[in-house]
């Protein structure tokens, strides 16, 4: 049996919400995916948050879950988060290219 459970690790993510909003998880496949997402971090050298009990990357996600380590966002928190990531990306480099028009202009008056 895995320990924690499904069930408790989606009680623990869930523990915040408050009466009439929706969870953010709700089913298992959910709690699979975020763990496993959390999990391809700590292969790729994130660090943990937590003291492991054991050295597999899997154990690890599930055991920061468990003790509210890490945040599990709602869809559209994340969505929202990567079109501010563009946008400030975009805007950089109009930046740049005013800066080179700029410094370009201010070449050729000398």
């Amino acid at each position: 049996m895995i320990h924690p459970s499904y069930n408790d690790l989606m009680q623990v993510v869930n523990r915040g919400v408050e009466e009439g909003e929706a969870p953010l998880v709700n089913s298992r496949y959910s709690i699979v995916l975020a763990t496993a997402k959390r999990a391809r971090q700590i292969i790729n050298g994130s660090k943990t948050s937590v003291e492991p009990k054991c050295n597999k990357p899997l154990s690890i996600a599930v055991q920061e879950v468990y003790e509210g380590k890490v945040t599990i966002l709602p869809d559209d928190y994340v969505e929202l988060e990567e079109e501010m990531l563009e946008e400030a990306a975009e805007s950089e480099e109009m930046d740049e290219e005013i800066s080179a028009e700029e410094n370009a202009e201010a070449a050729v008056a000398e």
